[in-house]
């Protein structure tokens, strides 16, 4: 499998501010794995947009929010931020402040960070990547209230799907016509999965911070269940946490032979994770729209998965996933074999989800929309680069070849999995 220009890259880190004349926009987040989701979607934007930028552009720069230690060191990462927009307010060619957000303290120390550019006569935008119902609904009248100023302050807001953008309007009371709905995106895959002919292997992946929230206990006790043929199985779990509370679990449950624990996995690593799995299993309690999902149909891989947050607004039960009850391993259990013996449903599910794939959530849609969003609000934006063929148009490619040469390209490897419909 050869790697794409992302697949190849390390992430990105957070620069020094430079000392040259041209505009830019700054990305707010964690700038560290810790970040999740958030960190992924932002430095996917900052990896696939153009080195060579035109006149009038803005080149997207890491900004970090957080760092990756205790509570003092993260106060101080977060000064330092302020301090750089300050400079770069100073210098007159910061053009904007693109803060992602979350809950918890996500929210206070962007709140902090967006108070300080309004102060400083920095445009922002807004990007929530979290479920606020809940934790706003717990928060002290005083502090809701500060969270609705908060939120009153940037140009413009982004939600991922219609449950946030709802929330935003109704709740929180910014106006709807500085609502913004963009859906994340993902890179193109390198390749597909492809099984062996007459294989009964079955790759089940599990890809996510490993924690209660996202299911984990659950689909351990869900490999235990009698409701589930774990002949041919092999369960990866993939992610950053306690791993070895959740391996004494698996030993408990009896589980532990299915299993492999991976730890947390760079961004090649996730790929061929994925590139070698025929299911993706999240049954998370609380979710937005995770990028695991997003990632696991882009490369055709079938997904069983709980349907929380803005997911039953993206995918369709039956169509692109099958969805289990949250907190239920025997539901899970239920979804994975139906998954496993119902003939044609998991080349279904993969087919259909790389079709949405392409319609929805490829990278270049979502820079794209991005960059429609700081245009209207900062008054200029980033250029992408050229993206890289997708797998279909590598397997048009090789499929030209093979009629031409007799054979493949060397050193290129293809699946066979015909386009979707």
């Amino acid at each position: 499998m050869q790697d794409s220009p992302l697949h190849n890259r390390k992430p990105s880190r957070a620069p020094s501010p430079s000392s040259d004349d041209s505009s830019y926009i700054y990305i707010a987040c964690p700038w560290s794995p810790g970040g999740g989701g958030m960190y992924k979607v932002a430095d996917y934007l900052i990896q696939c947009q153009a080195e060579d930028l035109p006149n009038g552009s803005a080149q997207l720069r890491a900004l970090d929010t957080r760092g990756s230690g205790g509570p003092l060191y993260s106060l101080w990462v977060l000064l330092v931020a302020i301090a750089r927009i300050a400079a770069g307010r100073l210098r007159g060619n910061l053009a904007g402040v693109h803060v992602n957000l979350a809950t918890r303290m996500s929210l206070f120390r962007k709140g902090a960070l967006i108070l300080a550019c309004a102060a400083l006569g920095v445009p922002t935008v807004l990007h929530l990547h979290a479920q606020m119902n809940g934790f706003y609904g717990r928060l002290p009248a005083v502090l809701r209230a500060l969270t609705r100023w908060v939120f009153s302050l940037p140009k413009g807001v982004i939600v991922i799907g219609p449950a946030a953008k709802g929330f935003v309007i109704d709740v929180l009371q910014v106006p709807a016509d500085r609502v913004n709905t963009i859906i994340n995106g993902v890179p193109e895959p390198d390749s597909m999965p492809v099984s062996a002919p007459g294989s009964r292997l079955h790759r089940v992946l599990f890809l996510a911070n490993l924690s209660d929230r996202k299911g984990l206990p659950d689909l351990l006790q869900a490999l235990a269940h009698p409701a589930l043929d774990t002949s041919g199985l092999t369960v990866t779990i993939a992610g950053g946490g306690n791993v070895a509370a959740y391996q004494a679990k698996a030993r408990e449950l009896g589980v532990s032979g299915l299993v492999r624990f991976e730890g947390w996995c760079d961004q090649r690593k996730v790929s061929r994770l994925l590139a070698n799995s025929d299911m993706l299993v999240l049954p998370s309690h609380d979710e937005v729209l995770p990028l695991a999902i997003l990632e696991a149909i882009a490369h055709g891989v079938a997904v069983v998965t709980t349907a929380v947050g803005e997911i039953p607004s993206l995918l369709t039960n039956g169509v692109d996933a099958v969805f289990v009850t949250v907190a239920s391993p025997a539901s899970i259990a239920a979804g994975m074999q139906k998954v496993l013996k119902t003939p044609g449903l998991k080349q279904t599910l993969a087919s259909n989800g790389r079709a949405l794939y392409a319609r929805h959530f490829c990278l270049s849609s979502f820079f794209s929309n991005i960059a429609s969003v700081h245009q209207r609000y900062f008054g200029m934006s980033s250029h992408m680069k050229e993206p890289p063929p997708s797998v279909e148009d590598l397997q048009e490619r090789a499929d030209s070849g093979a009629m031409l040469t007799g054979g493949k390209p060397p050193e290129t490897k293809f699946n066979t999995r015909p386009a979707p419909l």
